[in-house]
């Protein structure tokens, strides 16, 4: 079956079973499709010795568990290990066939409550405060702009992406943290957030069809942004889905967060140079989710829990994880080193005795 095919397919057997956070994300470039039938599939990708699944199969809650081992056969018969990543509790209880590694958490937002949440929390006011007297503000973008490639505000936008890369250590990674901004403009929900007329921020929410929810897939922030401008684009989202009825926000995983396995504990501290999984955590926790659930990956108890992990590591490395971890070194090398250069701005920051800090 041709991509455009198989992708029409998934986009209808979402719109009925999509349940899981990431259910989505199986529609951007990279993926391959497994169908169980014409109403439930498994979305992986290949790296080579195993085919790792995006969440649980997409199917009916009754058929889950059979897809999923159905799946898990086709795999073998392949010669191919099976893994599910960034399972829930549900699919868990329901394979107990497979074993399941935390793998982090996700915390949740009841859209209805937003407004009340703001109202209790003085921090978050503050910043959404803040924002806005360094003259941000935050608009939904129009199917217009999203559907034609030479608008100026996909230019934009595209422009902020390659800035937001730039502070990051992690070279462009593939699996679930891929940026399609402008995929299937008419099913998502997007918004930026402008300084006068430049973009400084941008949130993208992609539906999680069977909870009448969405996930806040991309929140980009400029480097040069004031701070307060994700609360602010954050808010925004919060407040339109919750006009539309939604029950159900979610900013996705939030990887090594809460009770992991002390080995990986371990992975996560000697990361830290590469990836800030702690802020990351602490970034989402202080915008007061209404619950947070934890987040495994499930796999064959024969192939091991380490060699699963690598087998997910090379998902997101796009099946080449040696060559992608010494990129990343080298690219934190660099960061460092630009980070230690004097600054006239830094100088002046810290001389001031306001402790006014840059933008």
């Amino acid at each position: 079956m041709a991509p455009e095919r198989e992708r029409a397919q998934v986009l209808t057997i979402l719109k009925r079973h999509g349940r899981d956070a990431t259910s989505f994300q199986t529609l951007e470039p990279g993926f391959r499709y497994w169908f169980a039938g014409a109403d439930a599939c498994v979305a992986y990708v290949e790296t080579g010795s195993s085919w790792v699944a995006a969440g649980a199969p997409i199917a009916a809650p009754t058929r889950v568990a059979a897809t999923a081992a159905a799946f898990v056969a086709a795999a073998r018969t392949a010669r191919r290990r099976a893994a599910f990543f960034a399972t829930e509790p549900s699919f868990v209880a329901a394979t107990p066939s497979l074993r399941a590694l935390a793998i982090g958490e996700q915390p949740v937002w009841e859209p209805a409550a937003w407004s009340d949440t703001l109202s209790r929390t003085a921090s978050l006011r503050a910043q959404l405060r803040r924002a806005r007297a360094k003259g941000v503000s935050v608009r939904r973008v129009a199917l217009e702009e999203l559907t034609r490639a030479s608008h100026d505000t996909q230019r934009q936008i595209e422009a902020l992406i390659v800035r937001w890369r730039t502070r990051h250590a992690l070279p462009p990674m593939g699996f679930l943290v891929q940026v399609h901004a402008f995929s299937h403009p008419r099913e998502r929900l997007c918004f930026v957030a402008e300084r006068e007329t430049r973009i400084v921020g941008f949130l993208a929410a992609v539906p999680v069809y069977a909870r009448s929810g969405w996930l806040f897939e991309n929140l980009l922030r400029d480097p040069a942004a004031p701070n307060g401008t994700n609360e602010l684009l954050f808010d925004a989202a919060m407040r339109i889905v919750a006009a539309d009825g939604s029950g159900y926000a979610t900013l996705g995983l939030a990887p090594l967060a809460g009770v992991v396995p002390w080995w990986l504990g371990l992975a996560r501290a000697a990361a830290a140079y590469l990836y800030d999984f702690e802020g990351l955590a602490a970034f989402k926790a202080k915008l007061r989710p209404t619950s947070s659930a934890p987040l495994f990956l499930s796999y064959v108890p024969e192939h091991g829990a380490l060699r699963t992990v690598l087998d997910a590591l090379r998902a997101f490395a796009r099946g080449r994880l040696l060559s992608f971890g010494v990129e990343a070194l080298v690219r934190a090398s660099r960061r460092r080193e630009e980070l230690a250069k004097p600054s006239p701005r830094r100088v002046v920051v810290s001389l001031s005795p306001s402790g006014a800090s840059p933008l």
